[in-house]
């Protein structure tokens, strides 16, 4: 994931992007609030790890509900629970981590965040390169050609092009999408990109769906994921 932390204690926020680059993220930081909550309403990471002592003013609370429509957020506190000027947290995109805390659960937290999805996901159109998808209808258009798809083939694809370059484990996939059950394993996520191969890439000179060997599933143009950090399998 493309995560953004906004901290102002620079020995902590060093050791967190530290932590998180290991396991496979790709890492920006800022000490500033008002320049870090600007910072993710404009680039829209992922994730955003925003220590709440570090944003100040009435429009905070206002600036981090919009950076929920795009973004998923972990907010860090020194006290326990919410902090009293946001409330609705936690929620599925939005977790609370009270100081001082194990790099292993902020870890942990991040995981489970980086398998929700943002709170605006269930609507609008996504698009990677000249593949379009249509998330209320559940369509897809490509080369002039316009395919609806099934729940299960349209839930990889939309993991997939919410975070294009991003290289997803067939394990990750199978708990996002069959939610742990034993009855799916890694071999129903090849079923399922095979089917979508069908439908996106067939005739096409560029396949977006990649294979990463020994990694997992992304989607892009070839030779991307050389430059993109991936998730661990």
């Amino acid at each position: 994931m493309r995560i953004l932390v906004i901290e102002n204690e620079l020995p902590l926020a060093g050791h967190i992007t530290r932590t998180l680059a290991r396991c496979g993220h790709s890492l920006s930081a800022q000490p500033d609030g008002a320049l870090g909550l600007q910072t993710a309403l404009t680039q829209r990471p992922d994730l955003v790890v925003v220590d709440l002592q570090t944003v100040h003013g009435r429009a905070f609370t206002g600036q981090i509900r919009r950076i929920r429509s795009a973004s998923r957020v972990l907010l860090l506190t020194g006290k326990s629970g919410a902090d009293p000027r946001f409330s609705g947290a936690p929620s599925g995109t939005t977790d609370v981590l009270t100081k001082p805390f194990a790099m292993t659960e902020l870890v942990n937290r991040v995981e489970v965040l980086g398998r929700t999805v943002p709170t605006d996901a269930g609507g609008g159109r996504l698009e990677v390169a000249d593949l379009r998808l249509e998330v209320r209808r559940r369509l897809i258009e490509r080369a002039g050609k316009t395919t609806a798809l099934p729940r299960r083939e349209f839930e990889l694809l939309h993991i997939l092009m919410r975070e294009p370059g991003r290289v997803f484990s067939r394990t990750e996939l199978c708990e996002r999408i069959w939610q742990r059950d034993h009855a799916y394993g890694s071999r129903t996520v090849e079923v399922f990109i095979s089917r979508l191969r069908r439908k996106v890439d067939r005739g096409s000179i560029a396949p977006l769906i990649q294979t990463v060997r020994a990694v997992g599933y992304a989607i892009g143009a070839p030779g991307y994921f050389n430059r993109v950090p991936t998730t661990h399998a």
